[in-house]
């Protein structure tokens, strides 16, 4: 019984498309029925227009006939475009002459030598004409009131797409009132019958002048994935001062399916005007592919994307090694999804610990350590001295030492900005580990052994999103409804995101690890140069701040304040990535530069570091940092945040 009742509902969808073809040839027929005698009238006024029934039956069964080769029952009236036409014009002309064929051979003359070419012109304009007033009609309808107005900014051949997937798309109840141009002379044209409003340069005025004649959009729509950086920033600014939404729609590739069109946020990172820099790939995977690779701090956020990325390039085997636990279960449990084939050991481990470290190394025999393990928060270091010494500095070395001992071809150092002249502890200690990887990768590149390990420096600043960095602070502030809390007015930082970051970290371990004859780069590196990511003009934080809160689709000071809190222990305004007395050089590899700074003995450096170590340990904070000053003679400490003058 059951099944019985079931059996219409299943087959029901089945014969709906038997349906629409159905009504598109009783309609099509309708319309030859009508276009025969019109034609004849036409051709043969004299006439008149009343014919025998079969004048009109023969019109309508020629052209259901010759409209099955050009599909014409299969067409969707609603999206009827060019090649519909280009269908219909080939069925008309196939119809009359179908026509006028069986007029001829059942000896009936033909109204006048033009009727065929009349007859194919009037089933061309209904047939055609019919399908775009139905057309223009449902596009009508679906202007309503209550849609979502918006004007797209992007070129006009993506531009064009995107107002084809929107058309197709009824129910995400959006009108496009105007088109913005990435290109020139465009201004005035039309494509689909919306305006080019002008160029995105002229943003200002163009919603001046929206605003004036009250024809606002409540968004501004990015069609095209490449345009970010300043120019965005300038859209930013513009729709801010009219309390314009600003959003992204996906990548074409991304419209799945093609009639669904989902409008999204801008993304933070694409405000940072970042060149795409071209990587090698296939150095990367030359270093990686089949060996052992080992990264310390592997569940923060630099160690993380670096897991990653190695992952993709298919290790022997990827040794996880992490002090925390939660985050190493968070990177392995991603990696099972990432890159299953790829054997990895997650291991708790301390940097700290020589034992432990010697033994992993002694057990896995890492080819290549990436060294991303610190403790990174400025403040929190200043108020935990010892262990920042502990950690950043001692740590280092025990890592370092261990891979040395145990055949690794490389170690790649993860340094900071906030090395450069440091004023902060945290600072201070990754300029003393700079310098002890300094040293160490000076004996092995002047020692002559090919297997000497090669200890390679990378120097960088903030990445978007890291823990600890404002990003995440500024989004959690913001869903509480703010204030946002930014330390001062005038203070700088250099971004870049995670992604790109480690990428060149990569590039740098691939151009570190392969020397190349009489290279200026390989020049410095043999006299303790170090890599420093070009991280392009450094950025406001306050900036950052107005930005994050208009790309919520609010208001800064408005809707959300901006509340200065002085600087914290440690802090300045400006962070480098070279010393005042060192100018960057560029290397033979894009995105990359080189900085050349004062290098110790490497007796001397080590000397010094079992001595904070051992202060350290004592809990004798105040021997440590004296130490730690004579190694970094520039460490000019700011513990009570004191505003300093920055760099010009």
């Amino acid at each position: 019984m059951v099944s019985q009742r079931s059996e219409p509902l299943h087959r029901s969808p089945k014969l709906r498309p038997l349906n629409r073809i159905l009504v598109n040839v009783l309609l099509d027929g309708l319309l030859a029925a009508v276009a025969a005698p019109v034609a004849r009238w036409l051709a043969a006024p004299q006439d008149g227009l009343l014919h025998p029934l079969w004048f009109l039956v023969g019109g309508a069964v020629t052209l259901v006939v010759s409209g099955v080769p050009f599909r014409m029952p299969q067409q969707y009236w609603r999206f009827s475009g060019i090649s519909d036409l280009i269908s219909i014009a080939g069925a008309s002309i196939a119809s009359s002459a179908l026509f006028s064929l069986i007029l001829c051979l059942f000896g009936f003359p033909l109204p006048s030598t033009t009727f065929p070419l009349i007859y194919a012109l009037v089933l061309l304009v209904l047939l055609g004409g019919l399908r775009i007033c139905y057309r223009l009609a449902y596009r009508q309808a679906l202007r309503k009131a209550g849609q979502h107005k918006i004007v797209l900014i992007g070129v006009d051949t993506v531009a064009d797409l995107y107002l084809r997937a929107i058309e197709r798309n009824p129910a995400a109840d959006i009108r496009v009132t105007g088109l913005i141009a990435l290109g020139t002379n465009q201004t005035g044209r039309r494509i689909h019958n919306v305006p080019i409003l002008g160029h995105v340069e002229e943003i200002e005025d163009i919603l001046a002048r929206l605003a004036r004649a009250q024809r606002l959009p409540q968004s501004l729509v990015i069609t095209e994935p490449t345009f970010r950086g300043a120019g965005l920033t300038q859209v930013l600014n513009a729709a801010a001062l009219h309390g314009i939404a600003v959003l992204r729609t996906p990548a074409l590739t991304d419209l799945t399916p093609a009639e669904r069109v989902e409008l999204r946020p801008i993304p933070l990172e694409d405000l940072l005007n970042r060149p795409q820099v071209p990587l090698d790939k296939a150095g990367m995977e030359r270093l990686i592919k089949g060996r052992t690779v080992l990264v310390t701090g592997a569940g923060g956020s630099i160690g993380s994307e670096l897991v990653r990325q190695i992952a993709l390039l298919t290790p022997e085997r990827l040794i996880l090694l992490d002090h925390g636990e939660f985050e190493l279960w968070q990177i392995e449990t991603e990696l099972a999804h990432l890159a299953p084939h790829v054997t990895r050991v997650g291991l708790v481990a301390d940097v700290r610990d020589e034992a432990r470290i010697e033994g992993i190394m002694a057990t896995y025999q890492p080819a290549l350590v990436f060294h991303a393990a610190a403790l990174k928060h400025v403040p929190i270091v200043e108020a935990n001295p010892a262990e920042g010494i502990l950690t950043n500095i001692h740590g280092t070395r025990v890592v370092a030492d261990a891979a040395t001992r145990h055949g690794a071809q490389a170690m790649v150092v993860i340094s900071t900005d906030k090395a450069v002249n440091p004023s902060s502890l945290m600072g201070a200690a990754k300029r003393a580990a700079e310098m002890y990887c300094q040293a160490l990768d000076i004996q092995a590149r002047t020692s002559g052994s090919p297997k000497a390990m090669r200890c390679i420096t990378v120097r960088f600043g903030n990445v978007l999103g890291s823990t600890g960095s404002v990003v995440p602070l500024f989004k959690r502030q913001l869903e509480r409804g703010g204030p946002l809390t930014v330390t001062h007015p005038d203070m700088r930082r250099y971004f870049m995101t995670v992604t790109e970051a480690v990428g060149l970290v990569l590039q740098a371990s691939v151009r570190g690890t392969n020397g190349v004859c009489d290279s200026s780069t390989d020049a410095l590196l043999r006299d303790g140069g170090i890599f420093v990511l070009d991280m392009g003009a450094p950025v406001k934080i306050v900036d950052l701040a107005k930005q994050m809160i208009r790309l919520a689709g609010l208001r800064p000071k408005t809707d959300v304040a901006i509340q200065f809190t002085g600087l914290r222990p440690g802090e300045k305004l400006y962070e480098e990535l070279f010393h005042g007395r060192e100018a960057p050089v560029p290397t033979d590899n894009p995105g990359l530069l080189m900085a050349t700074p004062r290098v110790v003995n490497l007796d001397e450096v080590t000397l010094a570091v079992n001595q904070m170590t051992s202060f350290a340990r004592k809990g004798d904070v105040k021997a440590a940092l004296h130490v730690l000053a004579l190694l970094v003679p520039e460490f000019n400490h700011n513990p009570n945040g004191e505003i300093r003058s920055g760099p010009s």
